[in-house]
């Protein structure tokens, strides 16, 4: 799962009565993978990569307790919503961010493998819908452009930002899907996916910041 994590992002940014804050949900959407690729970097957690360990990604996620573990992803949620609560002073914003940040295990059990933990150890969970490309590719693309869809329903706004976004999402999931593996885990993997999730995050800033709710 990619960009379907930030489907979430969009149905919490369509219910914000004042303004969408898109790009504060697209950051929430992928908050954990924004911690986890940092502290592969700097050795707190760990993958590699082995080749048709499922059909869709070779990465073996053997060691994330801080950040794929539900507990560690309810931990991260909490601190993002209470972030926001100092930054905005708005009670709902700051709670759906919250609730963003915590998508992301739920959308994460689909897809991986079992490597996803409660709390850090076993036993693991993943119902593994990277071994069936069939399934996971529409349902990715479904989600992803039916709550952009949503969101752009409920608010009004010129039609550019939102093209523009709707075209690096295809672009970064088509990369991610059709582009080389990793051969293997070095530090521009990391950088490759902080690049990938600010440009999106980009894009999302410049559309929620030309959006309203409509009345």
């Amino acid at each position: 799962m990619f960009i379907g994590h930030f489907a979430p992002a969009f149905v919490a940014a369509a219910a914000t009565p004042d303004r969408p804050r898109l790009g504060l949900y697209f950051i929430a959407a992928q908050l954990v993978d924004w911690a986890f690729f940092a502290f592969v970097l700097i050795g707190m957690e760990d993958m590699r990569i082995v080749p048709g360990i499922t059909a869709m990604n070779p990465m073996d996620l053997y060691h994330m307790p801080y950040t794929h573990s539900l507990l560690g992803s309810a931990g991260f949620a909490l601190g993002f919503a209470l972030l926001v609560l100092i930054a905005t002073r708005n009670r709902l914003v700051s709670v759906l961010a919250g609730c963003v940040v915590l998508s992301h295990w739920l959308l994460d059990l689909l897809v991986h493998r079992p490597d996803l933990t409660i709390a850090g150890a076993a036993p693991k969970y993943g119902l593994g819908l990277w071994n069936h490309p069939a399934i996971e590719m529409p349902l990715e693309l479904a989600l992803t452009f039916g709550a952009l869809a949503f969101f752009l329903a409920r608010t009004r706004g010129p039609a550019l930002p939102a093209i523009v976004l709707g075209a690096v999402l295809l672009l970064v999931q088509s990369i991610n899907w059709f582009g080389p593996e990793p051969e293997a885990v070095t530090p521009a993997l990391s950088y490759t996916a902080f690049f990938a999730y600010g440009l999106t995050t980009l894009a999302a800033w410049w559309l929620g910041r030309t959006r309203r709710a409509k009345p």
